[in-house]
């Protein structure tokens, strides 16, 4: 076929097809992606940060620090917690990551709507600490804290929530060892202070957690995340050497509640499978040997500590405890010392501290509510106890039923010591663990769990 103009012009441009088309994707489309890349490991890294500051860096090692965390003076960026900070920009980063931060706000909360009445019942409270000029750093630690760290969390790949679960990890069997430290060498590494009070002749651990109590309710909450959900460590040669160090910790740092609380859960649970057992439960012989031989070691061990003396001072904690119990009568009648008009909206803060003083309960009222409705006042404590029971509904709704065991911890540890009710980020300590370790379980799919419509077919004989 003779060439003509028209076919060595298809024939060029035929040729020249390969050489502009490929897979190259133009710079624009590039550029967002890299992006979005560099502040997931942001995110990550802050998250990082905040994890390790949490379970590391208490209110008593800032007061070490001459960081004007809970004693007066200092500026205002030392009222708040290091972790704070860094959920916060990471927040941030997660509301600017696709350029629509409205669009962010809106689809976080609108998979999270009982937030949004937990976030309501915060800002009547902030309201309220505005009108009566009271310091409003409190509760932003305290209750603000968590619900912002659960909504970055929730927005974490399954990548990122792995290095996190890692350092949790890390930080708490940190502290599990400096306990047993502290314990047998009698040497404190952060002096325990309570507020500006530095607190002399105090035998149980805190390690980096800051206070004895906070430091057993970690520890207790980790233990049971451990008991009941085995994919956290599946070895169970690893998994059972941790839960008895951790268990065992527990008579270092003093916590009666968390102890017994954990005991308690773990005896329901022994029950359950014995009945269970007891009604025909099948089980391997390997299986049985093992646990029996466990359970036998496990008494020898208690029965050569207790001879040993190695816990004799928790012991001595149940028979006499210094006046803790009197303090907690105390608690309760604190409130027969107010009239109702001030019980309404909080009574005078000078008043409080001075009735404190004359009742013994220096270190602080030993109850959520009771401490609550001093502070703040019934209408106030009530929203706040609302928010929290549609903030833990959002919480249970994403997590395992194994996380049911550390709310019932958290409502023993409010009814039963200072907990939530002062300055601390103790409740962002047990909600984090809830989150990470206890999420919920992945459902199968239907196509999954459904029988094969030949698994029952047999070929019959020729």
């Amino acid at each position: 076929m003779p060439s003509t103009p028209i076919t060595r012009q298809l024939g060029a441009q035929y040729h020249r097809a390969p050489v502009t088309a490929g897979p190259r994707r133009p710079a624009a489309r590039r550029a967002p992606f890299a992006a979005a890349r560099l502040v997931d490991a942001m995110v990550t890294a802050l998250m990082l940060v905040a994890v390790a500051s949490i379970f590391a860096i208490s209110s008593g090692m800032l007061t070490n620090w001459h960081i004007h965390y809970l004693t007066n003076g200092g500026g205002f960026y030392e009222k708040l917690h290091p972790a704070t900070y860094a959920v916060f920009l990471a927040s941030f980063l997660l509301l600017m990551r696709n350029a629509d931060p409205i669009g962010e706000i809106n689809r976080t909360l609108s998979q999270s709507r009982l937030v949004l009445v937990y976030l309501f019942c915060w800002l009547c409270l902030l309201v309220q600490m505005f009108v009566l000029e009271r310091p409003f750093t409190v509760i932003i630690d305290t209750f603000l804290l968590p619900v912002v760290l659960c909504l970055v969390i929730w927005r974490l790949s399954a990548q990122q929530k792995r290095w996190l679960i890692w350092a949790i990890h890390a930080t708490i069997l940190l502290n599990v060892m400096l306990g047993y430290y502290e314990y047998f060498s009698g040497h404190r590494l952060i002096p325990l202070t309570l507020g500006s009070v530095l607190v002399i002749g105090e035998w149980r651990a805190s390690a980096f957690l800051g206070h004895p109590l906070t430091a057993s309710g970690v520890v207790a909450a980790y233990v049971l995340a451990l008991v009941l959900r085995p994919a956290l460590c599946p070895p169970l040669f690893v998994r059972l050497p941790l839960i008895t160090i951790s268990l065992g910790s527990l008579m270092a740092f003093g916590g009666r509640t968390a102890l017994m609380t954990v005991l308690g859960i773990l005896g329901c649970l022994a029950l359950v499978e014995a009945l269970k057992l007891l009604r025909g439960k099948r089980t391997s012989l390997l299986v049985a040997i093992v646990a029996l031989c466990l359970l036998f070691v496990a008494a020898g061990g208690i029965f050569a500590a207790l001879d040993l003396g190695i816990f004799d001072k928790m012991l001595l904690r149940f028979s006499s405890d210094k006046g803790s119990t009197l303090a907690r009568y105390a608690t309760f009648s604190l409130l027969s010392y107010f009239d109702w008009h001030e019980l309404i909206l909080g009574p005078n803060p000078i008043r409080v501290n001075a009735l404190q003083s004359q009742l013994g309960l220096n270190y602080g009222i030993e109850n959520f509510w009771v401490s609550s409705i001093v502070q703040f006042g019934l209408i106030h404590t009530a929203l706040l106890t609302l928010g929290l029971v549609c903030f833990f509904t959002e919480i249970m709704s994403r997590s395992s039923r194994a996380a049911w065991a550390i709310v019932l911890l958290i409502l023993m540890i409010a009814a039963s010591s200072v907990s939530f009710s002062s300055k601390n980020i103790q409740l962002a300590q047990l909600v984090i663990l809830i989150t990470l370790l206890l999420p919920e379980e992945p459902q199968r799919s239907r196509a999954e769990t459904r029988p094969s419509p030949h698994s029952g077919y047999r070929p019959l004989p020729a």
